[in-house]
């Protein structure tokens, strides 16, 4: 089923922003899964999807901790709160449907990302409008090497992630409640131009930052992109929904750093203001992506499908963690994979892990098992085949012509060293190179 045939089935209950009743809900969900298996197969439908709820942590949720009194008020007061843009209404529970996670929610209940909890029967996230971290990154550092190089990307993330990875770089803010990052107490201080030349110690915890405030602070640096970056957006989907939508109106670039862990409409619903995407993708393995991310591939296969169907310039990377995914025949199935579905064309970096979170026991990846994975990218057919976080490491940045072996621009950490393309284009043989070259 493509996914015109999926919406048709699908639309009346999983509209975004709109709520429907329980027994609405259980009508549309009898009569889809009917309509999809049959009668005879209904048993071992609902049977399927409950192990695969239980399989995948969509069970794994937050008993009782939604904030309640006074923090609520408080957090209320400061704006800090919205009600989410996809979920249904099951009577007094709320099943969310930004990601597969698909968390159902009885009142009082916390979501498995942490930052959307049911506060009456109603869905709310609690990140919205209170970044964690901000800064002005180079797009090099996503990262991004085909999309407006050199160019600098005011980035930022809020607390919360709808993973568990063991290796992640991120974990102080990741896994983290809004509430222990933020602090609704105290002077209201909002980030905005005119900017401060510095912010003093204990200010961060209680800024705020709306989707208009981020891009005229984007306007005001000159960053000709905003990055929804270093924890996960898809667990701050509403807070970048409204972001994304105010920067396309002012001609600000989207640029998404995730982990595809994404439903597809919600994805097809911000996508429409989305120009590039970073995508993790982190193994070949559904098991070993279990055991290391809490995810699903499958999952994450059908949205990189669905962000190359919309048009949308997308990067991968695949961090090569020691015993987990540095296996050759896993990452040669992975480069055959990208090539038949995703093209040639499309970048992929190998990242270098180093030991942190609840991995700090494994040694950081060898050398030659990066620069063997690039290989077999390029053996399997792909023209741009990256390693990241290995300085010194000759060429591994560089792009080349995938006609004459050029190099068409060469790269030392973050900074542009050489440029030799022309309006995208080789200047050496005049091949076109797949990318986004011009902010206009």
């Amino acid at each position: 089923m493509d996914w015109q045939e999926k919406q048709g089935v699908m639309t009346a209950a999983m509209q975004p922003r709109r709520r429907i009743s329980r027994r609405q809900a259980i009508n549309y969900s009898i009569a889809g899964a009917v309509g999809i298996v049959g009668v005879g197969s209904l048993f071992s439908f609902f049977q399927h999807a409950q192990e695969h709820a239980q399989t995948t942590g969509l069970l794994e949720i937050f008993k009782g901790d939604a904030p309640k009194g006074e923090v609520w008020e408080a957090w209320k007061k400061r704006g800090w709160v919205k009600e989410g843009y996809h979920y249904l209404k099951l009577g007094r529970n709320v099943q969310c449907k930004v990601c597969p996670n698909n968390c159902i929610l009885e009142p009082g209940d916390r979501s498995h990302c942490r930052n959307k909890v049911n506060v009456d029967g109603m869905l709310y996230t609690l990140a919205y409008g209170d970044p964690c971290s901000f800064h002005v990154d180079p797009v090099e550092k996503k990262p991004l090497f085909h999309f407006l190089p050199g160019s600098l990307s005011f980035s930022l993330a809020t607390s919360g992630c709808v993973f568990r990875c063991l290796n992640c770089q991120n974990w102080e803010i990741s896994q983290k409640k809004p509430e222990e990052t933020k602090d609704p107490t105290g002077t209201e201080l909002r980030f905005r131009p005119p900017l401060p030349a510095s912010l003093k110690y204990g200010e961060m915890e209680r800024l705020s930052m709306f989707p208009e405030d981020v891009v005229a602070v984007a306007e005001a640096l000159k960053c000709p992109s905003i990055s929804y970056t270093y924890s996960e957006p898809t667990a701050f989907y509403e807070y970048a929904y409204d972001t994304c939508k105010i920067a396309r109106e002012h001609k600000i670039k989207n640029i998404l750093v995730t982990c595809g862990n994404i439903d597809e409409r919600a994805l097809r619903d911000i996508g429409q203001y989305v120009d590039a995407a970073h995508i993790d993708l982190k193994g070949f393995d559904n098991e070993t992506y279990w055991k290391l991310n809490s995810g699903s591939l499958d999952a994450i296969i059908e949205i990189l499908k669905t962000f190359k169907s919309m048009g949308t310039w997308i990067e991968l990377i695949n961090l090569v963690v020691p015993t987990y995914t540095d296996k050759p025949d896993m990452i040669a199935r992975m480069c055959d994979w990208i090539v038949k579905n995703l093209g040639p064309d499309q970048p992929i970096h190998f990242s270098r892990f180093h030991p942190e979170h609840k991995l700090a026991h494994l040694p950081v990846t060898p050398v030659d098992i990066l620069v063997q994975a690039q290989n077999i990218a390029r053996s399997a057919g792909l023209h741009y085949a990256y390693i990241g976080n290995v300085p010194g490491l000759p060429n591994a940045e560089t792009t080349f012509c995938p006609n004459c072996r050029k190099p068409v621009i060469e790269r030392d950490i973050y900074a542009i060293k050489l440029v030799n393309l022309a309006d995208g284009k080789c200047k050496s043989c005049q091949t076109q190179i797949a990318g986004v070259w011009s902010a206009f």
